[in-house]
């Protein structure tokens, strides 16, 4: 009988990079095929950047608590969050979210169609925040 593979993590516990706001699941775990971050935008925040994935990544978030609103193509669209929802965005599309009160949290599965997965090397644990230039908080 083969003896069970498996890891476990409490993500208020994992290490975090771009000051926090991405916490390191996939390294806290193990993962290797595909991309895995806890999204964790405190209320009020206007730290997630706008950004798109020129790599040709694609991104899911899996709202798991919190309010926001995702901003889309430059404001152009947009779709309120909520927890329970998902929402799939392509590697051109320009994105950045926007949070009240509450803040919002999401799970982040990331990975490049067609491609092997390469982790970036901030995404490791205790490398150095790219923001900030410290091991990661």
């Amino acid at each position: 009988m083969a003896l069970p593979d498996f890891t476990v993590a409490k993500i208020d516990e994992l290490e975090g990079y771009y000051n926090g706001i991405f916490l390191k699941a996939r390294a806290a775990l193990g993962v290797t095929a595909f991309g895995l971050s806890i999204v964790d935008i405190p209320e009020h925040s206007v730290h997630y950047p706008e950004h798109n994935h020129p790599s040709g990544q694609e991104e899911v978030l899996v709202i798991t608590r919190g309010f926001g609103r995702m901003v889309l193509n430059e404001g152009v669209q947009h779709v309120d969050l909520e927890p329970g929802m998902m929402i799939r965005i392509g590697a051109k599309t320009k994105r950045t979210i926007q949070v009240g009160d509450e803040g919002l949290q999401a799970v982040a599965i990331g990975g490049t169609p067609g491609e092997v997965y390469s982790p970036p090397g901030y995404t490791e644990l205790g490398a150095i925040d790219p923001l900030d230039k410290r091991p990661g908080t």
